[in-house]
């Protein structure tokens, strides 16, 4: 069975973190009443410190590095003025969080950070009582602490502050203007704090971001757009001089109703390369923490990563077919998007954090006769849940979504598995699903998406690398609703969907009785092969559904469905992720944990032959 234990409860001197003698104050900070002991003199001192053991663990385990290194001032400053965790602090995305993780009781384990069985990533309410929201996704925190807020005054808990620490990036996002046009007309006592970098993981883009810079530019006394919303607003201040950044917080502590703070940071502060390259050090992977140099891989002809695979063959197809139009929502370098952007800028667009629009855009252009390829992470795409369906599924529009990230991602953990997209879109009529094998697979679909469909199209695929070296074939046209026989069998049939296919074939020559078991790649999860399925129910006495998502309403789930509906009664076992979030760790760890790994495969067709023989 599944072993889920609780990862917050491992034990922390298995995990010890040794601390360089030259950390002499960090030594001693524990939790934030300790910080509070501290002089102001001693505060700079703390924050280069904080700083090298950030870069200390971050260069030999990997995480989010720029993001944490940029407010490490504003992570002291906060624990320093407010009485946390009785006062709230909300982190807006939460990869900014590792200064905030170390100082309120998670030092001595924080080189377990993103590892199986260690600390999250992100804030993580049952990880600590200081965790006051979880976070992982963008532009929650307004929203969240407005509730918090709103709670306390109901309560009689008129002393308690609020705090939201937001990102320029997100701020631009749609649910952070709604949260604060709420924020504006309430009385509530929270305190917006803008960490204004002009960057999230790509540099932020938008009007907003113009203003923005005009702001800290001009430094204007004309009422600006966050007064205009009834904002107290503060600001710009150098958000990395941490006794200025403490005079603001005391000073704003006692002001009444909403206000904001607009704090310029440097991203990467405290690290050369991080400072000079944002993007790639965002999160660097490991680097030597001397030199700032980044560990190179092992060899590099191996398979592309498929967000390359994506991002190359949209250029290829782009070139050929001039109604081509690449989207995304914040995520270029991410999703390979940039290829496109730097190749036929014209034709690429990056529309900051905003999904939904980033949908209704796609819509809007391919009812002219467009074909936009609208790539998004598959956790992001829940965001614009609505638009899908209202928006293009509705109407038929053709749009092509390229949803990476697809099944579950590793270290980044439950808020970033793209684990539940098959079954929230395959109850959307209107919608084909379509999830490759490989990379020729990928490019296949995409170049057939724009041969013209009447209908939109979800091609999902997965993070890291695929299995093909040589992926650059010609192109061909994939038959709608076709699957693939790979290997032909006469006791069971595996029906894989998407990347897992790929390793299926060596576990069945494991097993050595090949010619009992047979390998299909079914390709769609909708609509499905029913030709195929129903000859594999005619031949085969047991099936055996694979797939790289969630169990319940997922593409194992539709197979039962046919079957029911047909009338067949053959047994079918599904591996598929169970009605759990999955906690963090590498891909590898959490398909072993979920049973969905070529061992648990492998003794699952065992299980069955055997069952059969005793028979």
């Amino acid at each position: 069975m599944y072993n889920f234990g609780k990862f917050w409860e491992i034990g922390h001197s298995h995990f010890a973190v040794h601390l360089s003698p030259k950390m002499k104050i960090l030594s001693q900070i524990n939790v934030p009443k300790d910080l509070r002991a501290l002089t102001m003199d001693q505060l700079p001192q703390l924050a280069q410190e904080l700083r090298e053991f950030i870069i200390d663990i971050v260069s030999t385990k990997e995480g989010h590095l720029g993001a944490s290194l940029g407010v490490v001032e504003l992570t002291i400053a906060l624990h320093y003025v407010f009485n946390t965790p009785n006062d709230k602090i909300i982190w807006d995305v939460g990869h900014q969080a590792y200064g905030h993780k170390i100082l309120t009781g998670r030092k001595e384990r924080f080189n377990t950070n993103r590892q199986l069985g260690g600390i999250s990533g992100f804030p993580h309410r049952k990880e600590s009582e200081y965790d006051a929201f979880g976070t992982g996704h963008s532009s929650t925190s307004i929203s969240a602490i407005l509730g918090m807020a709103m709670a306390s005054k109901l309560k009689g808990a008129n002393q308690t502050q609020h705090i939201a620490v937001i990102g320029d990036a997100s701020i631009a996002s749609g649910m952070a203007f709604e949260a604060l046009n709420h924020a504006g007309v309430s009385d509530a006592n929270i305190l917006v704090i803008l960490n204004d970098n002009a960057i999230g993981i790509d540099p932020s883009v938008g009007a907003l971001k113009k203003y923005l810079t005009r702001i800290k530019r001009e430094a204007t006394q004309d009422e600006n757009i966050f007064e205009c919303l009834n904002f107290d607003y503060s600001g710009p201040v150098d958000g990395n001089n941490i006794k200025t950044v403490i005079a603001e917080l005391e000073r704003l502590k006692s002001r009444p109703g909403p206000k904001l703070l607009h704090l310029i940071t440097l991203k990467g502060k405290g690290l050369r390369q991080a400072e000079e390259n944002q993007i790639t050090y965002h999160s660097p992977g490991k680097f030597d923490r001397t030199t700032g140099k980044i560990r190179s891989g092992p060899d590099n002809h191996q398979p592309p990563k498929f967000q390359d695979v994506f991002g190359h063959s949209l250029v290829e197809l782009a070139q050929q077919n001039p109604k081509i139009i690449g989207i995304t929502p914040a995520m270029p370098t991410g999703s390979s998007l940039r290829y496109m952007m730097e190749e036929i800028p014209d034709r690429a667009f990056d529309v900051g954090i905003a999904e939904q629009h980033a949908v209704t855009l796609a819509a809007g252009m391919a009812a002219e006769g467009l074909v936009p390829y609208c790539t998004i992470y598959s956790t992001f795409l829940q965001r614009a849940y609505d638009q899908i369906i209202h928006d293009v599924a509705l109407q038929s529009l053709p749009v092509v979504f390229c949803l990476d990230r697809a099944g579950m991602v590793g270290e980044d953990g439950a808020t970033h598995h793209g684990v539940f997209d098959i079954a929230y879109l395959r109850c959307i009529p209107n919608l084909i699903i379509f999830a490759p094998m490989n990379e020729v697979e990928l490019r296949n679909i995409m170049y057939t998406a724009q041969l013209g469909l009447p209908q939109p199209i979800a091609i999902r695929y997965p993070r890291g690398q695929g299995s093909l070296v040589d992926w650059r074939l010609p192109f061909k046209k994939i038959a709608l609703g076709t699957s693939r026989e790979l290997r032909k069998g006469s006791k069971i049939a595996i029906l894989s969907i998407g990347a897992l296919g790929s390793w299926i074939g060596k576990v069945i020559d494991e097993i050595g009785n090949d010619q009992l078991i047979g390998h299909y790649d079914m390709r769609f999860v909708k609509p499905l092969d029913e030709n195929r399925l129903d000859f594999i129910f005619k031949n085969y006495e047991h099936i055996v559904t694979i797939e790289d998502g969630c169990k319940a309403g997922g593409f194992g789930s539709a197979i039962l469905e046919w079957s029911n509906r047909m009338g067949y009664t053959k047994s079918i076992q599904i591996l598929a992720i169970p009605d759990i979030f999955v906690e963090h760790g590498t891909m590898e760890e959490l398909h072993r944990q979920v049973e969905m790994d070529p061992t648990s495969l492998k003794n699952l067709l065992n299980k069955i032959l055997n069952a059969d023989q005793k028979m």
